[in-house]
């Protein structure tokens, strides 16, 4: 292979890059606002650089201190590839998150003009935070094969410090913004009566804050970590496979997938035109399906040059379109019409539909599961391990749109909240809630491909760790093995048990707070005082702090333990009840936390008594219960699922030479 074919990954990053700094001298050059608008855009920028800053110093002490441990016992080229990995991460979420706290405002100021104006902006904001991950993960991830010639170690170094960055990052960011959703919510329109985002609501600011640390740069932080992942596994096995070719491919699919997505972004944007019944899901899905369409025709043509078959390409478009079908299905089941059946149940009260949305997200595991089983037998028949691992880089393949798509739902929703507290014509929140509602169905979109892609990116790794640790058979008889795979089931629930109860310790806190200032500070109802907003950030941010550890050093020590307790083989079994648990609980949480979501948005648009009805106060309990569901557990175990199985192809062989 040439030089410039190992490069692929890091000219395209470099290109990525370059466009970056164009869309963000865009989006910075649109006019901010008001005085008003910009002083409470400016108290969200404040409050989530203070959050991240203080989040970065916990994870890198743990970050450092894990690099020594690897330098001391394995090499420090691996140590500084898994500094560089994290760094990187970390780079990501931060940029992308300090364009999407300057794009809120300047969408909100848009809307006054038009919807198509404020999508543009909002579009072009997410953009950032799409090709900021996508640039850099590649960028990293292509130097770091680059200057070592592949080496599989160093690079696993790399993809595990991208992993410790998204799990830290998603339960941190999941704690604070689901804390602080939930303290808005049941005071502020339960017990107070007034609406979303109103000024008089001491958490508005630390919810809006919580969009972006845990919607934007949490969220980057996790596709940061797969995209990463998918291309490390998928190298890996094909070197297996290929030799070199096989190694180098995966990059170039990632690498004609950037530029593929720069397209589609490009596209997006000359089809936004000012015209009436605007529908920005169009707009969006256009530029979707013409990045696909784009890097699919490549695939086809790489696929023959430099591995002189068809097989690769077909295993990738099998990737995509399982992705796009497990999309759809989430879609369905989160804004079709179960969300009708499920908004009619709330007529009835709380409780009937808190069950039937359980029952709805358990309901929507069938179908994602044999669409993978499908992906997993089909992949495997044609190519092997290398041809699962394929089909996970060809659903991320295009994620610089997707995730741009992604990452534009929190902009809109913060520009909503930035034109309530500002006090604009209602017809600028209108608009801003038609982009939300947009940005909901997408994110749930985002979150089927994140499910799909963890899970064939984790069997991949399976088949990784199997390799380096010389494992011949795992076999379900050995009784190390079953209770392995017991443990392995169960660390999701305790994870997510975790996660879920740091945000309910959080969010009690907040309603205390939130009900005290309601009460101690003169005319705060009347709107004639100030509430103390930064009390909430504050609140939110020690209570994130405090819980994000516990749950992100399980996913670490958990194989270290199991191999000291029970062999490598019962790591192997734990690893496989991780995946196979973690996917069914990924997919039923995220999904029931949708559906909640949106039932009650669709309540809000006047169904079944509307704003202030019995219906609507039942469904705001159902979008609190399934927040942290949706925004903190759910989306974060599939990141527990890979960084167990990255940290064990990593350490378990270093264990191994120490004490076998």
């Amino acid at each position: 292979m040439g030089v410039l074919s190992q490069l692929s990954g890091v000219i395209a990053g470099i290109i990525g890059i370059i466009f970056t700094i164009f869309l963000t001298f865009i989006v910075m050059e649109i006019n901010p606002g008001n005085e008003k608008m910009q002083k409470i855009s400016k108290a969200i920028q404040v409050g989530a650089r203070a959050f991240l800053f203080s989040e970065y110093k916990i994870l890198y002490l743990i970050v450092f201190a894990f690099s020594l441990i690897l330098g001391f016992s394995n090499s420090w080229i691996m140590a500084l590839s898994f500094v560089f990995g994290a760094t990187l991460s970390v780079l990501a979420g931060f940029f992308g998150m300090s364009i999407a706290t300057r794009a809120n405002t300047r969408t909100a100021n848009e809307a006054q003009s038009s919807l198509a104006r404020a999508l543009k902006v909002a579009f072009n904001g997410g953009a950032v935070m799409g090709m900021t991950v996508t640039s850099l993960g590649l960028f990293g991830l292509g130097l770091t094969f680059f200057l070592t010639g592949g080496d599989t170690i160093v690079l696993s170094g790399y993809a595990m410090g991208a992993s410790f960055v998204a799990l830290f990052a998603r339960v941190g960011g999941g704690i604070f913004t689901k804390a602080a959703d939930v303290g808005a919510d049941l005071v502020g329109k339960t017990e107070a009566g007034i609406p979303e985002d109103d000024p008089r609501n001491p958490a508005t600011i630390a919810d809006n804050v919580g969009d972006n640390v845990g919607d934007v740069a949490g969220m980057g932080a996790d596709l940061y970590e797969s995209y990463v992942g998918s291309i490390f596994s998928a190298s890996v096995l094909g070197a297996l496979m290929f030799d070199v070719k096989g190694a180098v491919f995966p990059f170039l699919i990632a690498a004609f997938g950037l530029i593929s997505s720069i397209i589609g972004i490009i596209i997006v944007n000359i089809s936004i035109k000012e015209k009436e019944n605007l529908d920005p899901s169009k707009m969006l899905h256009l530029g979707t399906y013409a990045a696909n369409v784009i890097e699919l025709i490549i695939i086809f043509v790489l696929s023959k040059l430099i591995l002189d078959t068809f097989q690769a390409a077909l295993v990738i478009t099998l990737g995509m379109i399982v992705g796009i079908l497990i999309g759809s299905i989430t879609e369905y089941y989160t804004a079709k019409k179960p969300i009708e059946k499920l908004a009619s149940t709330a007529t009835s009260g709380s409780a009937p539909l808190l069950i039937n949305g359980m029952a709805l997200g358990m309901e929507s595991t069938a179908i994602p599961v044999i669409l993978i089983g499908i992906a997993t037998i089909v992949s495997f028949s044609l190519l092997g391990l290398f041809g699962i691992a394929l089909a996970a880089v060809g659903m991320l393949s295009t994620l610089g749109i997707t995730l741009a798509i992604d990452a534009y739902g929190p902009i809109a929703d913060n520009a909503g909240g930035i034109a309530e507290m500002s006090g604009l014509d209602p017809k600028v929140r209108e608009r801003t809630d038609l982009l939300d509602s947009v940005g909901n169905t997408t994110a749930a979109i985002g979150k089927g491909f994140a499910i799909g892609s963890a899970t064939l990116t984790a069997l991949a790794l399976f088949a990784s760790y199997i390799q380096v640790t010389g494992i011949s058979m795992v076999d379900l008889n050995d009784p190390n093995v079953f209770v392995g795979a017991l443990v392995g089931a169960m660390l999701p629930f305790l994870f997510s048990a975790l996660t879920m109860k740091a945000v309910g310790d959080s969010a009690n806190i907040m309603v205390n707070e939130v009900r005290r200032q309601f009460k101690v500070i003169p005319g705060l109802m009347e709107g004639k005082a100030e509430p103390d907003y930064a009390k909430c950030v504050e609140i939110a941010t020690a209570g994130s702090l405090k819980k994000m550890t516990l749950p992100s050093l399980l996913a670490v020590f958990s194989p270290i333990i199991i191999y000291f307790l029970l062999g490598k083989v019962a790591v192997a079994g734990t690893l496989a009840g991780t995946t196979v648990a973690g996917v069914m609980l990924a997919i039923f949480m995220s999904n029931s936390g949708g559906a909640w979501d949106n039932a009650k948005k669709y309540i809000e648009t006047g169904k079944y008594g509307g704003k202030g009805s019995m219906a609507h106060k039942a469904s705001v309990i159902g979008d609190t219960v399934g927040d942290p569901f949706k925004d903190t557990a759910g989306p974060a175990i599939n990141i527990l699922i890979k960084l167990m199985s990255i940290v064990s192809i990593v350490v378990i062989p270093i264990l191994m030479n120490l004490f076998e």
